[in-house]
């Protein structure tokens, strides 16, 4: 029988990644729900220092909330010539939550003057599991590359359009989600915690 599990995000794109990666790992192991099925659930205030405070907040706060075992993550964009920026701010960097557009305009902007050798960059992810019993796993993971003078490509959300991939020549915004999922952040910190997510949720009865 299938573990019922919370995805902690009402972020469509993260979802189908979350659901692709883990199905893919534990076939049929996991009931996965979204946030989608409890419209009535206040949203969590990301006020942690670090991707993993924030992750695990989430997921806390979402699993006591609906006495389900839920994961969540938190994840960003950290550029080397903007001193880690914008980090755990990268949803909200331009002033508007989840305005995608808008973030990578003024990640460009900030970077108008910096060389190409000077762009590099790295997402961080912090996948976070939290069980109603108190229990909890926090796995976090990297993807490395550079940051392009243009977005390029229609794949992806966020900060895929204008981030090259280390060793790549494309975008992650033109790359398939499979490609992404092979080598992104996410994918490697869902990956590292999917053993641990069957494991716990087993132990539940």
């Amino acid at each position: 029988m299938a573990h019922k599990l919370l995805l902690a995000t009402r972020n469509k794109g993260k979802i189908e990644e979350f659901r692709r990666i883990l199905d893919a790992v534990a076939p049929g192991e996991i009931d996965l729900v979204g946030l989608d099925q409890f419209p009535d659930l206040h949203d969590v205030v990301e006020d942690g220092a670090t991707f993993e405070a924030n992750a695990l907040k989430k997921a806390r706060e979402m699993s006591i909330a609906t006495g389900i075992p839920a994961i969540a993550d938190d994840s960003g964009l950290c550029v080397d010539a903007l001193n880690g920026d914008p980090g755990i701010f990268s949803a909200r960097w331009a002033g508007n939550h989840g305005d995608d557009a808008a973030n990578t305009a003024k990640v460009l902007e900030q970077l108008a003057d910096v060389p190409d050798e000077k762009r590099s960059a790295h997402f961080t992810c912090v996948a976070a599991l939290y069980l109603p019993d108190g229990r909890s796993h926090c796995e976090e993971a990297h993807f490395d590359g550079w940051i392009l003078r243009a977005p390029i490509g229609e794949q992806g959300f966020g900060y895929d359009p204008i981030f090259r991939p280390d060793g790549l020549q494309l975008s992650s915004a033109q790359m398939s989600a499979e490609e992404k999922d092979a080598i992104s952040h996410r994918g490697k910190s869902l990956r590292a915690i999917a053993p641990h997510v069957i494991t716990l949720l087993k132990s539940l009865g």
